[in-house]
């Protein structure tokens, strides 16, 4: 956080580090559930970088038309039997609706569109 900027509170890192865990644990989930049956090899993390000034396409179109834009977005390289895929994660505030005291956020994860097997695999879903 220090690298980027801010100047959090020591004490404030016991509630936001299992914050930030938990958002990484469900973006992976979510990876997982694109990769389900394509193929018999375990997919690995292969790397990552937050890109919170750059706006994917997707978000720069729902942000043009009046949604609120995300707050961060990161783009995950994963190893899939030595093949690399880019997944594209845009991190929006989510709407509290339980009226409780705890963060709430919505992640849009896709595979990005950088060959013609993720274009399909988006499409396949759309129509699913």
């Amino acid at each position: 956080m220090k690298r980027k900027g801010h100047n959090p509170n020591p004490r404030d890192m016991n509630t936001i580090v299992p914050i930030h865990n938990a958002v990484n644990e469900r973006a992976w989930m979510e990876i997982k559930k694109w990769e389900d049956g394509k193929s018999d090899c375990e997919i690995y993390l292969h790397s990552f970088k937050g890109r919170p000034q750059d706006r994917s396409p997707k978000a720069w179109i729902k942000t043009a038309l009046g949604y609120t834009p995300p707050f961060d977005r990161h783009d995950w390289i994963i190893d899939r039997c030595g093949q690399r895929v880019r997944y594209v994660i845009d991190f929006y505030s989510g709407s509290n609706k339980m009226g409780l005291n705890t963060p709430s956020f919505y992640l849009d994860v896709r595979p990005a569109l950088d060959d013609f097997d993720s274009l399909t695999q988006r499409l396949w879903k759309l129509i699913n």
